[in-house]
């Protein structure tokens, strides 16, 4: 070949460029930066790929989208189909967690071409001996493709078109079996292979679908008055189960500093006995790879992982970059640290606020890879002691690159290990540390409560690009945030909220005993923290208190794993309903989400107004399923066991907050 026309291609064909490779192929979805990030799945679920996929003139063109695990030579393939304007679909399954990779390829399918062809010059009554001719040329180079058997029948199917006796000639070309022969040895010659070949991260199901109870284990002694251990946690276990709960997360279970302990409220002095932050890390008796020592020991803790597993839980562990000035690395390795000109440690602030307790780690440091080698020695340090889900704290003030190799090196032996990003930052900060690997991530959720709020931010983590690499874990509350919404302490909200997180999002978590006691004092007028907060005290919780929503919260988790329309976030649709005739309805929300094979279907219905009954028209979308506005069908209200008849795509509902603030019907339309 001219050297003027040699130029580099994907390694997928290993070929040189050819000017006879005719089919363009572009603006394939999903790809991340030009392929820069993988896309993201979940294990066992199916991948869509949409390409623009043409060619000059009138051709028939034919697409497979190509598959394979990282480093297996082998591409398993499954065919696209135009969905018109030239945009083509296909998809696959994807397996155990890994890392894949997935192209498209297109070809001209010459005979496809030439079959249409022949079919309207039949219609229009015009001579086809010469078109019958070609045909037969074109199943001979088929049967050089082919295998003995398959070439064998092509074979006798071009002495057919060769044949002078014409309507059997006319049969045979038009045969629906020599179009499947002929579709099993395309000519693929001249075919166009997609410039990037791109990555796919499968995780785990939890990656995909979760419901997460965090707790604080120093408060769950039996004994009033007593430190909490691992052993006292283990006795929760069916409790946290029977709710529905499988992701179990623990804040930092490591020793607590002693130098400017935080006291209760976030004092800035600690009363004596006074127990800390969980998060200001680190003392003489260990760091990140110790515990507490009144927690119990290492092997506690893993007898305690083994236990929650057998109840269905994954522990879920909290990692938080940062130390105590008692910390050993801060005499170990000073320079990960920042250095003051007086001689002291930087410590972390936010002015006004003053974290004295707490020293975060120089990601500009000169012994840096060390601190990368370090850090990421402790997630593998506790994924030998059975974790494999964690929650990382504030990853946005940690360097991006550290995050992009850290969590790639250490999937590369874990595939099934996953990151949960609690960032309540930036947008634009939040897409980049699940674009570098983390699985899950906070989101806004807690501070959109309005109808149009809510459906707009739905919309936005739904749709490309951030639904293929973010997935929203919906928290109503934290630790560190009871939103004014809350504060009223009105049971109702609570619920509603509740509502509103498990079903808009297949991955949701509460801060538990809190949530569902539906506690609700702030710390001051106008903040959004706990009064008397966990974080810096032992809490004795009475589960039992009444107004409690445990039954609430068992009965919506329930449903979620019955239905399998809630584990998922690729299909959802908001409702419109009207109060009256062309009038909204901006206190009652409705969407609809339905599971990948279309068979299972739930409408939720939710009163965003928790101090009155709401009523209206809801129109239900038949036309996404085919159906015509009049069609008459069966929903079932989950939460109460009423089912009703509904007639068209419009009808009557109404929600009375005082008995349940929402509706979670699933709908039969057969």
């Amino acid at each position: 070949m001219n050297n003027a026309f040699r130029r580099a291609v994907p390694h997928f064909s290993n070929k040189e460029f050819d000017g006879r490779q005719r089919v363009v192929i572009e603006n394939v979805s999903p790809e991340l930066d030009g392929g820069k990030y993988p896309a993201k799945a979940v294990e066992n679920e199916s991948l869509r790929v949409e390409a623009d996929i043409f060619v000059d003139g009138a051709d028939t063109i034919m697409a497979e989208l190509c598959f394979r695990s990282l480093g297996v030579t082998e591409w398993h393939r499954s065919p696209m189909a135009p969905q018109g304007n030239d945009r083509w679909q296909g998809s696959c399954t994807v397996g155990l967690p890994g890392r894949y990779e997935y192209t498209v390829e297109a070809w001209v399918d010459h005979f496809q071409t030439w079959k249409k062809g022949l079919a309207k010059k039949i219609e229009a009554g015009q001579d086809v001996s010469l078109d019958l001719q070609i045909g037969a040329l074109l199943l001979d180079d088929g049967a050089k493709r082919a295998g003995a058997d398959d070439a064998a029948q092509l074979t006798l199917f071009a002495l057919r078109l060769r044949s002078e006796e014409r309507t059997d000639a006319i049969e045979a070309a038009l045969d629906a079996d020599l179009a499947l022969l002929m579709a099993r040895h395309p000519d693929k010659g001249y075919a166009s292979v997609y410039d990037n070949v791109l990555g796919l991260t499968v995780e785990q199901k939890k990656a995909g679908c979760s419901a997460w109870y965090e707790l604080f284990p120093r408060s769950w002694s039996s004994e009033p008055g007593k430190h909490g251990t691992f052993k006292d946690c283990r006795r929760q276990l069916p409790m946290i189960a029977g709710m529905g709960f499988d992701v179990l997360y623990l804040p930092p279970i490591h020793p607590i500093g002693y130098a400017k302990r935080k006291g209760k409220n976030n004092a800035l002095v600690a009363a004596p006995g006074e127990p800390g932050s969980c998060w200001a890390i680190g003392n003489k008796d260990g760091g990140h790879k110790a515990v507490h020592p009144e927690l119990g020991t290492l092997a506690d803790f893993t007898a305690f992982v083994a236990e929650a597993e057998k109840h269905g839980i994954s522990v879920a562990l909290d990692i938080a970059f940062q130390c105590s000035p008692d910390h050993p690395y801060v005499q170990e390795h000073p320079k990960w640290f920042t250095w003051r000109p007086d001689g002291t440690v930087q410590f972390a602030e936010n002015p006004p606020k003053r974290y004295e307790d707490i020293l975060p780690i120089n990601f500009e440091s000169a012994d840096w890879q060390n601190l990368w080698i370090e850090l990421k020695s402790i997630f593998l340090f506790w994924i030998g002691k059975g974790v494999k889900i964690f929650r990382v704290d504030n990853p946005h003030t940690k360097a991006f690159p550290f995050w992009e190799w850290a969590i790639a090196s250490i999937r590369e032996e874990h595939p099934d290990t996953v990151f949960l990003a609690e960032a309540f930052t930036r947008p634009k900060l939040m897409a980049r540390l699940a674009k570098v690997g983390y699985s899950q991530s906070y989101s806004y959720f807690t501070w959109r409560n309005t109808k149009e709020e809510l459906q707009a931010y739905v919309t936005e983590l739904t749709s490309a690009p951030l639904k293929h690499f973010m997935r929203a874990n919906f928290w109503p509350n934290t630790p560190d945030i009871l939103h004014e919404e809350l504060q009223s302490g009105d049971r109702v909200k609570f619920i509603i909220r509740l509502v509103l997180a498990s079903t808009l999002s297949s991955n949701y978590g509460m801060y538990g005993p809190a949530y569902e006691l539906c506690e609700h004092l702030p710390v001051g007028e106008g903040k959004e923290e706990y009064l008397d907060s966990e974080k810096y005290e032992i809490k004795r919780w009475d589960l039992d208190r009444p107004g409690n929503i445990r039954a609430e919260i068992t009965r919506i988790n329930r449903i979620r794993k019955e239905n399998v329309a809630l584990q998922q976030n690729a299909d959802i649709t908001f409702v419109r309903i009207e109060s009256a005739p062309g009038q909204a309805n901006d206190q009652l929300m409705g969407y609809v989400k339905r599971s990948a094979d279309g068979q299972n279907i739930i409408l939720t219905v939710v009163n965003l107004d928790q101090s009155g009954m709401q009523a209206g028209w809801l129109r239900f979308p038949l036309e996404l399923f085919g159906l015509s506005h009049q069609y008459t069908f069966t929903v079932e209200d989950l939460l109460s066991g009423n089912r009703y008849q509904w007639n068209g795509e419009w009808n009557y509902v109404e929600v009375n907050p005082w008995s349940m603030p929402a509706h979670i019907f699933r709908v039969t339309l057969a």
